[in-house]
């Protein structure tokens, strides 16, 4: 996807004014010794001499200060391009409060927009660590229950990247990546999946799952094949309705292991590039691994950089299988689900690899200049400013219904339900469109409308995204939204619509220091934006 470079006058303006000063001051000394050794003149003229660099250095920092405050008063009174509205310069308009879409824009430049410079080296970082990280893990073999053996897992030697900062729609930092490890299976092993989105006692939260049943390859003997399997499913499985099915927590806690082991042997050969550490993710989560660059090609790429590490299974045809989130709302004990169905044997799908395929295909049916990424990266920054004021619980909550997956499956859902994106979604509908997003959003919340996973959903969007596994295209259509209780949902919904009627007064209090004179200086987060009797 195509990415915008634009001048920073903030750098550009000193690093010309230094470079003409350095050539003035290098062309005196060239002429100074050139002649050191001639006589100096005698009478004023050679008195004079010193004069020309003072005068020259002078000029040239009163023509930086002449064209900082050029750039400031532009800044302050024409913030806005032509194409978001704006008006002559004689018009009184200028002078009052901007529009909302100038105030998204100078919010997305200062606050949202991410450096395509910064974010390609902080990419380069991650990909040479974690690939070192993973060769390593696949040419120690398996340290787990099974050490050496033939039916022991291990790394396949390759990682996926996934996630919003390969999807050019990450926002502030780029700090944060995903990446998917795949698992390999022993040659004796092979697994059948199945969806748990028909179990009619199942919450709402589980529709979404899968089960991984052991089942023996073709050709393979049935008894001969319980005995020889026997030492990976003590390993990796557990029993549910009297089969062995693997095991996403078991396979979590083999993966940290292995990677702790394999983290050991690349440690010191990465001592002189960066500084790296493992954090576990407990029983449910998967680890994170810290990168903290020591050399870089430029000091401004040095970013502390969190990995998540997530081991995947391959179904097949670019889909995984990896250990679940914990579930959005209590939904009671995982200990007593119906069926005979254990938590610990629960996996989820991960998909990324299609919806990269579908923005891809997005793109390439886009017009020039089409605004559906800005859209989804300044959906995120709303929800963001909705969050502020709330107290930890609420903000955890607020941040799960409305996460970064389901903003942008919202927006594949109002892009595929149009075909494709047209001329309305160039930069002068901007406001237009990421308001049909907000209403879209209120509307799933509230259940006027459902928010189906964009490859699991009816109809979905197969034909874009290649073929699928026969598990996918028999599961059950899966809502995003539909783990979480009403009052949650009608709670966030009206945070939501607030959150947008209040946007100007937000962005102007948090949008850069040249509005914070346009408004008065709040005393608390609670009354920036929100008043009290307001969700």
């Amino acid at each position: 996807m195509s990415v915008h470079y634009t001048l920073n006058l903030r750098v550009f303006w000193p690093v010309v004014t230094g470079l003409c000063t350095a050539l003035v001051c290098l062309y005196h000394v060239l002429r100074g010794s050139g002649g050191a050794r001639a006589e100096p003149p005698d009478g004023p003229e050679g008195a004079d001499g010193g004069f020309p660099l003072l005068k020259v250095g002078v000029l040239l920092l009163l023509g930086y200060i002449l064209l900082r405050c050029r750039h400031a008063v532009r800044q302050r009174f024409l913030p806005g391009s032509p194409r978001l509205g704006g008006h002559s310069t004689l018009s009184p308009r200028h002078f009052g409060e901007p529009s909302l879409g100038i105030l998204l824009e100078s919010y997305y430049e200062h606050e949202v927009r991410l450096s395509p410079h910064v974010l390609g080296h902080s990419k380069a970082h991650v990909s040479r660590i974690v690939g070192e990280l993973v060769r390593a893990g696949r040419a120690r073999g398996s340290p787990g229950p099974i050490p050496g053996g033939a039916l022991a897992l291990a790394f396949r030697g390759d990682f996926i990247q996934v996630g919003s900062a390969y999807e050019q729609h990450k926002i502030r930092r780029p700090d944060s990546f995903d990446v998917l490890v795949p698992l390999r299976l022993p040659p004796l092993v092979a697994l059948e999946p199945r969806s748990l989105g028909s179990e009619p006692a199942l919450s709402p939260a589980f529709h979404g799952s899968f089960v991984c049943a052991l089942k023996a390859p073709p050709g393979a003997s049935g008894g001969h094949w319980l005995r020889d399997c026997k030492p990976f499913a003590d390993g990796f499985c557990v029993e549910v309705r009297g089969r062995r099915h693997l095991s996403a927590t078991l396979v979590l806690r083999w993966f940290q292991s292995h990677l702790q082991r394999s983290l050991a042997t690349v440690r010191y050969s990465l001592e002189g590039r960066c500084r790296v550490s493992l954090t576990p993710g407990g029983a449910e989560q998967p680890p994170t691994l810290h990168i903290l660059p020591c050399r870089t090609d430029y000091g401004c790429c040095r970013l502390s950089m969190a990995v998540r590490l997530i081991p995947a299974v391959h179904l097949g045809d670019g889909v995984f299988l990896v250990a679940p989130p914990p579930p959005p709302s209590p939904v009671g004990p995982l200990s007593e689900l119906p069926g005979g169905l254990r938590a610990d044997a629960l996996w989820s799908v991960n998909t990324a690899r299609q919806e990269q395929k579908l923005l891809g295909w997005l793109q390439e049916r886009a017009p020039p200049g089409a605004c559906y990424l800005k859209c989804l990266q300044l959906l995120k920054a709303l929800r963001d400013l909705g969050a502020r004021g709330l107290d930890p619980v609420a903000a955890t909550q607020w941040g799960r219904i409305l996460s970064s997956y389901v903003l942008k499956t919202a927006l594949l859902a109002v892009l595929l339900r149009e075909g494709a994106p047209e001329h309305g979604w160039d930069e002068e509908h901007l406001v237009r469109r990421l308001e049909e997003l907000v209403q879209f959003l209120r509307d799933c919340l509230l259940r006027r409308q459902t928010l189906f996973h964009c490859v699991l959903g009816p109809g979905g969007a197969a034909a874009e995204v290649g073929p699928l596994p026969k598990v996918l295209r028999e599961a059950a259509a899966v809502d995003l939204l539909a783990a979480f209780d009403w009052p949650a949902r009608e709670l966030a919904a009206a945070r939501l619509l607030s959150t947008w009627r209040r946007l100007p007064q937000l962005l102007r209090a948090y949008g850069g220091p040249r509005y914070l004179a346009r408004c008065p200086s709040p005393r608390s987060q609670r009354t920036q934006g929100f008043p009290k009797d307001e969700p």
